[in-house]
């Protein structure tokens, strides 16, 4: 017998695309539509409702980019469907075409269907376009609000486009309606349809000659002869008995077991702006919500407390019925932070609070303690996290990004992560390689294919729903995972909880394997760099909230001033929005990163007015010193847990003589003397050595320079904004030509011209005498390119050690292996430091977070080590125009210990503020343990007055010392980032007795 099998696949795809799929939605008749098209941003239904609606036919342009088109649909069921809907046999609904691309699932017009009422029904998507009509009535009206959102690169071209700034997205029509119309859902053929698409899409998974795989093949035959092309509904449930014995056929006692979870990974912010984002919420969750209506079994999870409180705030009846299910278990909140945000780059604090909001929002709101956290998007995830997490107490984390990894594949699925404290957090990679799975065979077949601990535990968990612009999970993934509960030639499938999953994969691997430090994306490096105004942003964001913090709370305790916490809450929340993993790294479109800097400069204004009010409290309530003086006299504040110009940490005083520090011209360039170093500059503005004066050392490489711009070719292999590849080294664009080199005051002052931007540089000795402080103010008008600033140092480093949350980690220099090579561009936060034994440098920065470090050959024998940041880029997508025009970097260059980098780091972040007045002791103190910082001091969120200190150790080694706090303490206790006591905490919480790198809350009462 000849093998027909590929002649048989053919007729199987052709019954189905041809017979089956049209016979579903049958008979059909056209709905006429009227519209109305909001003139500006959205408005609420109750305003849209009461305008005048003109009709719109099909095929009709509609809808400019960013607009709103309202659609009222009103018309009732031809003569003779009612019947058929009262048999069962069928469903009536309307199905939707806003101009849908076919097969794309987002990234284009979507809608919210609301009642006459003005109640929301469900959303509209691409593949999710239909409204159920109500049973038991003829006439039906609903109302449709219509988003036009450019499609934004859906084929993921990423090509240059206008549409996403609104000052040159146009005001043209972006689609052509397709219509609406009123169906009969046929019940059995869509049965029938989900029956074949299951068992059709083992075809492309099982083996050739498998058993299994020609009795489904032969099964799919026979219900082809079974099925009446003329009469498919007819013979629908002719063609599912021949197909039942195949659905039958029960999974073998190994396959792999899945745990799917309804998911829809809707970006806060990317393609479309935060508004939008808002609208995509409520589309996809009223679409979860009609779906649990229909499936019992259906479970659905969501992360992202400001998700939930946009639905609160602005879809009040949708967030009751949220509420309502995750009563019932079947709705899971997850993550337990504010948003999926992106762990490289905040702050340790800024990453602390994602929990404490996130956490806190679902434990007021929804009752519920979320224990994972859930970031299967983020671009790669630090080494402070396991700590983080464990603080916030949860206990498990799932990601899905790390399988994006150009070079290496990660060795596990399932494991401990280890963090730089030590600290671990069972993880779980989901192998399936998606966030957005369709349950379909190919997903599967791969979740099982991949899973690294097959043999030990054959359970993944698989996220479906479609994902990204949100639309979520259908009625046919759900049927799909009901027929494949136990089907042979598929893994089981199982609609279940994450927790639920994690319990039992935790209990599978009682002895998982570690994987310790950072979990590096290989890819995507360029978000360390794009959109340097968004970067600078939080930078400046973080450390005001600091500032604010800390004042606010030293004015309450010492004077009784109001401490700001509504206001404070909402700042932070602001800035941790900002954070979500499309906005901090800079890949969104020009409209949010227009309202990222918007809301910035907000946050920034009204930080400063607590930070001037409670320093007014604090300078205006101390008496003057008496020393036989009239009157106050100048005192500076200082925010920073380090001593800055002989300012006590976190306090106030009268500032002490300032080191000296001098510049001079020489014949080929100048020399800045201070305290501590001299440093001699070349006429390009080049430093040529830095002179430890202390010790004699000199820390610039024989032969090499420091302050050396750079310009390189930054065209990356696939997407603009998120990816520096490693070519962009061979493609240097020249050096910088100087137009001007002088003195001015006690700073040399440099002028470039390179590329087609213009650079201008302040090198000055600091104030305390220890560093040169280099000002870099850069007018960029480059496409396409990257600016680095380098640094050759006279240093023989295995390791970098790179600023990151509530420590540091140390990354090889070398690339001897290709785990190594592959981290060529790396995150550090305020400073990076590189040392041999008894000498390092230290480069510190004010808003910089992309880096590389290399080996470099010494002239005269050795090696030494370059570390170059990136300062700017000039992608092309999502942002045609991203980056341009003027931007400044502080950055400050000077040698000493790992401690000195961190007060390097402070230092640059926060400037001393000075008012009239007398000193202020600090509100807490660290005594005997140099290397523990306080990093937070503030009033408890619960508003009871406490005053609560988070800390850290600082160095990576152990640390013994206590905490005094300032004021009258009733008591003090250690607690989690919620500020909960802790099951496991010392008897004497000032008594600090700390492990490397370890992060400490401590809450004190007031007497």
């Amino acid at each position: 017998m000849h093998d027909d099998s590929a002649l048989v696949e053919a007729r199987i795809a052709r019954t189905h695309r041809d017979r089956i799929a049209p016979a579903i939605r049958s008979p059909r008749a056209p709905v006429a539509v009227e519209a109305w098209e909001a003139p500006g941003e959205p408005v609420p239904f109750a305003e849209a409702a009461g305008r005048a609606f003109s009709p719109l036919e099909r095929g009709e342009p509609w809808g400019r980019p960013w607009g709103t088109t309202w659609l009222r649909v009103r018309g009732s069921l031809p003569g003779g469907w009612r019947e058929r809907v009262e048999a069962g046999t069928h469903e009536a609904e309307l199905v939707v075409d806003l101009g849908f691309t076919p097969g794309q699932p987002g990234f284009q017009s979507e809608g919210l269907v609301y009642t006459p009422q003005g109640s929301v029904l469900k959303g509209l998507e691409p593949l999710n376009d239909w409204i159920a009509l109500p049973a038991g009535e003829d006439g039906f009206e609903v109302y449709i609000e219509a988003a036009s959102n450019p499609d934004v690169g859906s084929d993921w071209s990423f090509r240059p486009t206008p549409v996403g700034d609104r000052a040159t997205a146009g005001d043209d029509p972006l689609y052509r309606f397709g219509g609406v119309e009123v169906v009969l859902r046929d019940r059995a053929v869509f049965a029938l349809d989900r029956d074949w698409t299951t068992l059709a899409g083992l075809l492309a998974v099982l083996p050739e000659r498998s058993p299994r795989r020609a009795g489904v093949l032969r099964a799919l035959e026979r219900a082809s002869d079974a099925l009446d092309p003329d009469d498919v509904a007819g013979s629908a449930a002719d063609a599912r008995a021949a197909l039942a014995p195949a659905l039958a056929s029960s999974a073998t006692g190994s396959a792999h077991r899945v745990a799917a979870v309804g998911h829809a990974h809707i970006d806060s912010a990317w393609l479309w702006p935060v508004r939008e984002t808002v609208r995509k919420c409520a589309r996809t969750f009223s679409n979860v919500l009609d779906l649990m209506d229909r499936y019992p079994d259906f479970v659905f999870a969501a992360s992202s407390a400001q998700q939930y409180l946009w639905m609160q705030e602005s879809y009040p009846e949708i967030f009751d019925r949220i509420r309502a299910r995750v009563a019932e278990g079947r709705w899971v909140p997850v993550g337990g932070m504010w948003v999926e945000s992106d762990t490289n780059m905040p702050g340790g604090e800024a990453l602390a609070r994602q929990f404490v909001a996130g956490k806190g929002y679902f434990l007021r709101e929804l009752g519920v303690e979320t224990t994972e956290v859930w970031l299967p998007d983020s671009f790669g995830y630090s080494a402070a996290l396991p700590q983080i997490v464990a603080a916030s107490a949860s206990d498990s984390f799932l990601t899905q990004k790390i399988s994006w990894n150009e070079t290496n594949v990660m060795p596990h699925h399932t494991f401990l992560w280890e963090g730089i404290d030590g600290s671990r957090v069972f993880t779980h990679f989901p192998p399936v390689d998606r966030y957005n799975s369709d349950l379909g065979a190919v997903d599967l077949d791969r979740a099982e294919r991949q899973h690294a601990e097959r043999g030990i535990s054959d359970l993944s968990l698989v996220p479906f729903g479609f994902g990204d612009g949100g639309g979520g999970p259908t009625r046919e993934m759900i049927e799909t995972a009901h027929r494949k509960r136990d089907l042979e030639g598929s893994p089981r499938v199982e609609l279940t909880r994450p927790d639920d999953f994690f319990a039992q994969a935790k209990a599978e691997l009682p002895a998982p394997s570690t994987w310790s430090g950072e979990l590096y994306l290989e890819f995507h490096r360029g978000t360390y760099t794009s959109q340097a105004r968004t970067k600078a942003g939080n930078r400046r964001s973080e450390h005001l909230l600091r500032e604010a913090e800390l004042w606010a709370a030293t004015a309450a305790v010492r004077h009784g001033a109001a401490y700001p916490a509504d206001r404070l809450r909402d700042l932070w929340r602001t800035v941790l929005l900002q954070q979500f993993h499309d906005i901090l790294p800079g890949s969104s479109i020009a409209w949010v990163h227009q309202q990222a800097e918007e809301e910035y400069a907000r946050v920034a204004a009204e930080l400063e007015e607590i930070v001037d009010a409670s320093l007014d409290v604090l300078a205006g309530g101390t008496p003057p010193p008496d020393d036989g003086t009239s009157g106050r006299e100048d005192v500076v504040f200082n925010a920073a847990p380090v001593t800055v110009d002989g300012v006590a940490a976190m306090a106030a005083g009268h500032p002490g003589a300032r080191p000296r520090a001098g510049v001079s011209r020489t014949d080929d360039g100048f020399v800045l003397e201070g305290e501590g170093i001299r440093v001699v500059v070349d006429a390009r503005g080049e430093i040529v050595s830095l002179i430890d004066t202390a010790t004699g050392r000199e820390a610039i490489a024989p032969e090499g320079r420091g302050n050396v711009l750079q310009l390189f070719r930054d065209t990356p292999n696939q997407w603009d904004a998120w990816d520096l590849d490693h070519h962009f080294n061979r493609t240097p664009q020249g050096a910088s030509r100087v137009s001007s080199a002088r003195i001015e005051g006690d700073a040399v002052v440099v002028e470039h011209e390179i590329g087609r931007s213009a650079v201008t540089q302040r090198l000055r000795i600091a104030p305390h005498g220890l560093a040169v402080d280099i000002e870099t103010t850069v007018d960029w008008h480059e496409r396409q390119k990257l600016l680095k600033l380098s640094f050759d140092v006279d240093v023989l480093a295995d390791t970098a050690a790179s600023e990151i949350q509530f420590g540091h980690v140390r990354r090889p220099v070398h690339a001897n292996t290709s785990w190594d090579a592959a981290r060529f561009e790396t995150v550090a936060h305020r400073w990076l430091h590189v040392d041999e034994p008894g000498f390092g440098v230290t480069l510190a920065n004010d808003r910089v977070y992309g880096h590389d470090v290399t080996r470099r050959e010494r002239a005269g024998g050795g090696g030494t080590t370059r570390v170059r940041e990136s300062l700017l880029r000039a992608p092309v997508f999502p942002d045609p125009s991203a980056d341009q025009g003027v931007h400044v970097f502080r950055h400050a260059l000077s040698t000493g210990g790992i401690l000195d980098a961190v007060a390097e780091g402070y230092r640059l972040n926060l400037p001393t503020r000075s008012r009239r007045g007398g000193p202020v002791e600090p509100l807490v103190r660290v005594e005997g343990a140099p290397s523990v910082l306080v990093e937070a001091v503030k009033l408890a969120e619960d508003g009871s007055g406490d005053v609560v200190v988070r800390l850290y150790e600082a160095r990576g080694g152990r640390a013994r010392g206590r905490l005094v706090p300032g004021f009258a303490a009733a008591g003090a206790v250690r607690t989690d980032l919620l500020e909960r006591p802790l099951d496991h905490r010392p008897d004497d919480a000032l008594a600090l007795d700390l492990r490397p790198f370890e992060l400490v809350t401590v809450r004190i009462g007031r007497a």
